[in-house]
């Protein structure tokens, strides 16, 4: 366990840049605190929606522990919807986690006006370390974290390339990744103080370097600790009773709601018809678009197939 531990602190500190000119997407959860916590030089950058969200008080409090430059954007709601085709544009999807990737845009967009050219991120800390509630239950996690280390892709990427930055993600690392595949289960899923957490070796790595509230704390969404899933209802209540009965459940799609409708319609407006599979790929069972065949998330329309089926 120690040699472990070791190894991914030893891992993390390689991997993350030490220059004081760049930015990081900061929400005060434990990955991009880690980060904060190795370079505190750092231009942390924290977004939230106006009066909603937990983040803002965590990233507040670590910036002071750190002596961390922090750097707020406050979101009006309305701004937040009216960006929404720019970033269905950028992306070129419209997958229901949309106000995650708002949340990301307007921390970028920051970036970019603070004249910041490379931003640090906490991507691929969830996936690899099973930061995610629903891992705790799977039989077959090293096979699932396997599988999906090889075929990661993160909204940030795209849209950091749009406003011209580069961006970079520590936890994507090959030395951590490497290290994530070959730590055993019961180093990132593990009880402590009768609670099980996930990612529990991220959190032991760094307790030396983290507060207790910080390093311990449960797991947040994006949207939901910036605040950021209130625009849901807004974006909800611009689709009527009768589209939705009428239009959406005619359309050979499958919507999860009508805010996924809405997103769709936006899609149609700014990017046209869903791509068809191209030779070699298979078709999305929930919007027909064309997917590579070991892929098991549409990019398209963010449908998810069982990971277990795919070859």
């Amino acid at each position: 366990m120690k040699e472990f531990i070791l190894r991914l602190k030893k891992s993390l500190y390689e991997a993350v840049p030490k220059n004081s000119g760049l930015g990081l997407l900061f929400s005060g959860g434990l990955d991009s605190s880690i980060v904060a916590a190795i370079n505190p030089k750092i231009k942390a950058i924290n977004v939230n929606l106006k009066t909603y969200g937990e983040d803002v008080s965590y990233a507040s409090y670590l910036s002071k522990i750190l002596k961390l430059e922090c750097f707020r954007r406050e979101v009006e709601v309305e701004e937040a919807v009216e960006v929404v085709p720019e970033v269905i544009k950028i992306l070129k999807s419209f997958d229901p986690a949309i106000p995650n990737d708002i949340v990301v845009y307007f921390a970028l967009q920051k970036a970019k006006e603070m004249g910041i050219k490379q931003v640090l991120s906490g991507d691929g800390s969830d996936e690899l370390f099973a930061g995610y509630s629903f891992m705790r239950d799977m039989e077959s996690l090293e096979e699932y974290i396997k599988k999906i280390s090889g075929s990661m892709t993160f909204s940030s990427n795209d849209i950091a390339e749009y406003f011209g930055l580069e961006i970079s993600q520590p936890y994507l690392d090959e030395q951590v990744v490497d290290l994530a595949l070959s730590t055993p289960r019961d180093l990132k899923i593990r009880s402590e103080n009768a609670e099980i957490w996930g990612k529990w070796i991220l959190r032991k790595a760094f307790e030396d370097l983290l507060p207790g509230q910080i390093c311990w704390q449960s797991k947040r969404p994006l949207e939901c600790g910036s605040g950021m899933s209130e625009i849901r209802k807004v974006i909800s209540s611009k689709i009527s009773d009768s589209e939705w009965n009428e239009l959406a459940e005619n359309l050979p799609i499958k919507f999860i709601n009508k805010e996924h409708y809405y997103y769709y319609k936006i899609y149609r407006k700014v990017i046209g018809d869903v791509p068809k599979p191209m030779v070699g790929e298979k078709a999305c069972p929930g919007c027909g678009a064309g997917m590579n065949k070991t892929a098991f998330h549409c990019k398209i329309c963010g449908y998810v197939l069982d990971w277990r089926r795919v070859k």
